[in-house]
């Protein structure tokens, strides 16, 4: 032991050198950040919540509110237009041409009656004849429908009858056949009236002449 003692190499304060470290100080740990505002058991951290407060919210009971909303004064975003009507606009259009063009067909200016005139037989009718008296209408060309009826001498009258003009047309030939039997002789008055679309008569005179 003695030996050992007094060697030179031996140094108690560079043994327990090799055996002893001194424990580094441990860091710190940072302080939370405080929340915005306590109310009861709810922490409010503003906008979206941070890790640390995330940490506390899972080792303490307090519940934490997430908040999700927009930003005071940010407008909602508008939502994009669909596409598809745009895509039928240029179609709604054209229907919506054509539909306003039968109606200006169907509803719109009436044709025009320019001049009503009858046509008889110029000679005198045969027995058991029957004479073709013939009304002659002209209008504007405009398409439409002419409502009439025709009147007799002998104090007879037609029900109403009805012409329809095609666009272009500018003249309607109306008939009327009258028949006569037996001996005698007749002065005939056959009168056109036009009711619509304006009121406008002619009339037309023949003989018959019968023995």
């Amino acid at each position: 032991m003695r030996d050992l003692v007094n060697d030179d190499d031996y140094s108690a304060t560079e043994l327990g050198s090799h055996w002893f470290q001194r424990p580094e100080p441990e860091p710190e740990p940072e302080p939370d950040p405080a929340p915005d505002r306590r109310e009861g058991e709810v922490l409010r951290f503003g906008p979206g919540v941070t890790a640390a407060a995330a940490r506390r919210a899972g080792n303490t009971p307090t519940a934490v509110q997430i908040w999700h909303g927009t930003l005071p004064g940010t407008p909602p975003p508008r939502p994009p237009r669909p596409r598809r009507l745009r895509r039928y606009a240029p179609a709604a259009l054209i229907l919506a041409a054509v539909l306003v063009f039968l109606a200006w067909r169907e509803y719109g200016p009436r044709a025009a009656v320019r001049d009503v005139a009858v046509t008889a037989p110029g000679s005198p009718l045969g027995c058991d004849g029957t004479a073709d008296v013939v009304g002659v209408v002209r209008t504007d060309g405009r398409p439409g429908a002419l409502t009439y009826h025709w009147e007799r001498s002998d104090g007879t009258r037609s029900a109403p009858l009805r012409e329809t003009l095609a666009r272009g047309q500018e003249e309607a030939r109306l008939h009327l056949l009258w028949t006569f039997h037996g001996p005698g002789t007749h002065r005939a008055v056959a009168r056109l009236v036009i009711t619509s679309p304006a009121t406008r008569a002619a009339e037309g005179t023949f003989t018959y002449r019968c023995g």
